[in-house]
């Protein structure tokens, strides 16, 4: 556990990691309800896998044919998992984990430029014992394990993209296709996706309009019309990484341009699969229907 804990510092300090959502503009914007859950077509064709890559796990560049399919056009929401765990009974492995009393067991929570392990964290009390998710429906579900997203998934007739089709997506829906952080911000440097704007972790200008998680759809969609693939919460993929981890993809609302420029397409980082925190979530993709 502190080896996770330690992990999980590191990525902090890479502005990889989240901190409670208690923005009170969260809720104030966002996708109408009859926009929920809709889902977007990704044609096939050539990704170039890794271009424009600024760290080592990035590399190396390759071109690779991907199929096409659907993804969700947003993450998916505490409302989605919800009706998910309303009509399964479903326990996320943070959940059981503390019912079984199992060692290290909680889900990580980031407060003051550090990482706690909290008992009792998990998806509908994300900051811990007492905290709920009233009012905030339609902010990006996290704490979930790949085993709970997948779970979901497989639920919702789905199920979580590779690697390869969620960096194909995200760089399709690029505002600038040769500018590889233009999902993140404009030629003229304003927030195009929720980020760390600022010096992290002491300064957080704010420029986004938040200080946390912010609901799906609150920032332009891309050219794909897919919102927060930049940002917001990391994204699972069913690709493994190493043993034991799998990647996410698309960075989070802390990554920073001082330690972290992982709101790019080609980032990429391991996260454990059976661990979960405060800072990823997920969308799904489905594959194209037969003609």
């Amino acid at each position: 556990m502190r080896a996770r804990l330690a992990l999980l510092t590191l990525c902090a300090l890479a502005a990889c990691g989240a901190a409670p959502s208690d923005d009170p503009a969260a809720g104030s914007c966002g996708l109408e309800a009859g926009a929920v859950g809709q889902f977007v077509t990704v044609p096939g064709g050539v990704l170039q896998k890794g271009r424009d890559a600024i760290y080592p796990e990035e590399r190396p560049e390759m071109d690779l044919h991907v199929d096409g399919f659907r993804i969700q056009a947003h993450e998916v929401t505490n409302d989605q998992f919800a009706a998910f765990v309303a009509a399964t009974g479903y326990v996320t492995d943070a959940e059981r984990g503390v019912a079984e009393n199992l060692p290290g067991a909680g889900s990580a929570v980031f407060r003051n430029a550090r990482w706690h392990l909290v008992s009792g964290a998990s998806w509908k009390t994300p900051d811990g014992p007492g905290s709920d998710i009233e009012g905030k429906g339609s902010l990006p579900v996290v704490h979930v394990s790949l085993a709970d997203a997948m779970a979901y998934a497989a639920w919702a007739g789905g199920r979580i993209p590779s690697e390869e089709e969620w960096e194909h997506a995200a760089r399709l829906g690029l505002p600038d296709p040769e500018r590889d952080t233009s999902g993140a911000f404009t030629d003229e440097g304003k927030p195009r996706a929720n980020t760390w704007q600022g010096i992290f972790p002491v300064a957080n200008a704010g420029d986004d309009g938040f200080a946390g998680a912010a609901p799906v759809g609150c920032f332009p969609a891309d050219r794909l019309g897919l919102y927060d693939m930049i940002g917001n919460v990391w994204e699972w993929t069913d690709t493994p990484f190493a043993p034991g981890n799998n990647t996410i993809k698309g960075g989070s609302y802390l990554c920073a341009d001082n330690f972290c420029r992982r709101y790019r397409p080609a980032a990429r980082h391991p996260q454990e699969v059976d661990f979960s925190s405060n800072h990823i979530g997920f969308r799904i993709v489905k594959d194209m229907e037969a003609d």
